[in-house]
């Protein structure tokens, strides 16, 4: 693995276990037995280390989420919507947990991030509106985008309403807590699925009750 690599690597792994406004530079140099110095040719600053971490975001919030084509609705091709979920608020959670202030520092991350949620959102609606016509849910038309906001918007933010309810620091977030996360978001799915697809739900349901034991 090449240092820059190696530095974004060790930056999420430190930002994500000790909180992003914790983890210096220096922390990031320290932990990696280089030089301050190697790392600034390699990155300006943090704000450029943060920025490098979200392009893996991006990358994979276009991968994670497209709408499904000439597949068969089953348990199987959910999972892999919501292990993508839950991967995504693992992986990044140090920017869940801090979302607002890391953004007022950057603009430009601001913009990237605005535009990331776009195209998330539009790719969910279609999922859903794919979901509602091969008879899966039962969704009306004009109630797509806002249950798709509904969902993105829960998750989002459940690593913040998951420490302001503990009052604790991001080490106390555990995957049993975010599985927690995509269990309410289950819920909702449930209260717009059709008769044949509630068996289908409760499958999805009991599987990631398994992953919180």
């Amino acid at each position: 693995m090449k240092t820059r690599d190696k530095i974004v690597q060790a930056s999420l792994k430190l930002f994500n276990e000790h909180g992003e406004r914790a983890i210096t530079t220096n922390h990031i140099a320290a932990h990696l037995n280089i030089s301050p110095g190697n790392l600034y040719y390699h990155f300006r600053n943090k704000e450029d280390i943060i920025r490098s971490i979200f392009g893996l975001y991006e990358q994979h919030l276009e991968s994670g989420f497209q709408p499904y084509v000439d597949k068969e609705v089953d348990v199987d091709l959910l999972i892999g919507y919501f292990d993508a979920m839950f991967y995504t608020l693992w992986q990044f959670r140090f920017m869940y947990a801090n979302l607002a202030d890391i953004l007022s520092r950057d603009e430009t991350l601001k913009n990237r991030y605005l535009k990331a949620q776009q195209d998330v959102l539009a790719r969910s609606s279609s999922v859903l509106e794919k979901l509602t016509q091969d008879g899966f849910l039962a969704i009306n038309p004009e109630d797509l985008k806002p249950l798709a906001d509904t969902i993105k918007m829960l998750v989002s933010f459940w690593i913040s309403y998951k420490l302001t309810q503990t009052q604790s620091n991001i080490g106390s977030i555990t995957k049993e807590s975010l599985y927690e996360g995509l269990l309410r978001v289950i819920m909702l799915f449930k209260s717009y699925a059709t008769p044949s697809s509630q068996a289908t739900f409760l499958r999805l349901e009991e599987h990631y009750r398994s992953q919180m034991l």
